[in-house]
Formats: structure tokens, C-alpha cells, sequence
């Protein structure tokens, strides 16, 4: 009996890549939050979490640093991706590879840099962690914003933007009722490469602050090498159940935005 080949056979490397890199991490995860050491179910972990001081405290600073940090690279990107968008240069690419190139370097050896150079002007983390860190993760994390920002910009509607113009709106209108809407994927995407990893940062915060700032990721890493498999699964957990309600909320408000500026066409 030969066997014909079909095209639902190309997607076995995919499903054996997700069972073998997604759903079976996910499982063990699962399967150490809500077992002791001797493999018994418990929910000492849970219970654990939400009644320790430290770790809530951890998870609203590091929810913090999230929102401060997604807000701070969209004031800062969104004007950028604009111009670099709009700019008549023929060689603008070249300026949006100027703020991609220095993400070609090693992560650490970025943020070892950062903080020679915070400590070479007198804001060095031992004296400054708040300000330090957050130096950090905008300048890490911004490129993250202008690159979706930007490709988004790219394909505005040039047509109603001069409809818009010829109707008798001013910039500002303009920008609020046709530039701004048009751009909101983009600004749900950047959002969404930047909130999620800052708070789950470990590398930036560890050497940008010496230490005196622990992120949810710092005390994930923590848990795991002093071997509190329980308590560090369980934050893991957490992270991931925040990652799934995140792109659920970003997804509906996504296709809704859609659906609202298709009914106005």
C-alpha cells in the first residue's frame, strides 16, 4: 500500500515542536505548583503566594515597572516611528536601523554598559535603582515600540488622511480622528513586547539596581536555584495566566477597533 502524501502532513514538525517545547513545559510547570516535594497534590504554593508580603510586594513592583516602562517607550517611540514613517529621506530605513542595531549586541553586555555609563555621569544603581533600572528597560525595550509603530505607520490610509485635511480639520484632528485610530494595532503590539518582559525582566534590574530591585523574574530565578520548585512553578503560572488574559483582552479590543472603524467606512 503506497502511502500518498498529503498537505496536512507538514504539520506534524509543527505540533511535535509545540507538544515538545510548549504544552509538555507547561504541564511540568503545572505539575510542580500544585505538588510537594514527595509528588502529593497541595496547594501550599498558592496560598503561599498570596499571603507573603515579599512576593506581593515583588508582583506590584513589577507590575509597575510594566506600566511605567510600556508608557514611557510609547510616548517616546510613537513620535519617532511617525517621522522616521513620514520622513521624505530616501534612506530613512537607515535611521530606524539606527535604533535597531544596538539589539545585534548581547543583552548582558548592553545592560553592563548601561550601567558604566549611569556610573561614569553619577547615577549609578547602589545610589539611584529606581531611576537606573528604568534607564534600562526604556532603552532595551524601545525599539520593541518604534518597529511595530512604524510598520503600521507605513500603511496609513494617505487618502483619508487628505480627506481628512480637505474637509477642514486641523493637525490635531486630524491625528485624533485618522492617524491615531489607524495606528492602534501597532500601539497593542508594541504594548504588548514591552509590558509583558519588563516584568518578567531579570538581567536588568539585577545589574542596572546591584541588586536592591527584585522583578518578578529575579524572584522566579531565585526560587528555582535555592530549588523551591513549588513556589517558583506557581509564580511561573502566574506569569503565564497574565500573558493569556493579556492577549485576550489586547485581542478583543483589537478586532473591536476594527469592526468600529469599518462600520464608520
Amino acid at each position: 500500500m503506497k502511502l500518498r502524501f498529503q498537505r496536512k502532513y507538514l504539520c506534524i514538525p509543527y505540533w511535535l515542536f509545540l507538544i515538545l517545547f510548549v504544552i509538555l513545559p507547561i504541564l511540568l510547570i503545572i505539575y510542580y505548583a500544585f505538588t510537594d516535594t514527595e509528588g502529593y497534590f497541595t496547594i501550599d504554593a498558592l496560598i503561599n503566594f498570596f499571603s507573603s508580603t515579599n512576593k506581593l510586594n515583588v508582583f506590584l513592583t513589577s507590575l509597575m515597572f510594566g506600566v511605567l516602562n510600556t508608557i514611557i517607550c510609547l510616548i517616546i517611540g510613537y513620535p519617532i516611528a511617525y517621522i522616521l514613517a513620514n520622513s521624505k529621506m530616501k534612506a530613512n530605513y537607515v535611521l530606524v536601523m539606527l535604533f535597531v542595531m544596538p539589539m545585534w549586541i548581547n543583552f548582558v553586555l548592553r545592560t553592563g554598559a548601561t550601567r558604566d555609563v549611569l556610573s561614569w555621569i553619577g547615577l549609578n544603581g547602589g545610589e539611584h535603582p529606581y531611576f537606573a533600572t528604568m534607564v534600562g528597560l526604556v532603552y532595551n525595550y524601545l525599539p520593541f515600540v518604534i518597529l511595530p509603530l512604524y510598520s503600521t505607520m507605513l500603511k496609513l490610509d494617505k487618502s483619508q488622511l487628505e480627506a481628512a485635511r480637505d474637509l477642514g480639520c486641523n493637525k490635531l484632528q486630524v491625528f485624533t480622528k485618522s492617524i491615531f485610530p489607524q495606528t492602534v494595532p501597532g500601539i497593542v503590539s508594541a504594548a504588548m513586547m514591552v509590558f509583558m518582559p519588563t516584568m518578567s525582566s531579570q538581567v536588568i534590574p539585577e545589574v542596572l539596581s546591584e541588586g536592591k530591585i527584585i522583578l518578578f523574574g529575579n524572584s522566579i530565578y531565585l526560587n528555582f536555584t535555592n530549588y523551591q520548585w513549588g513556589d517558583g512553578s506557581l509564580m511561573a503560572l502566574v506569569m503565564l495566566v497574565i500573558v493569556g488574559v493579556t492577549m485576550l483582552v489586547t485581542r478583543n479590543f483589537s478586532e473591536r477597533d476594527n469592526e468600529e472603524r469599518g462600520s464608520q467606512w
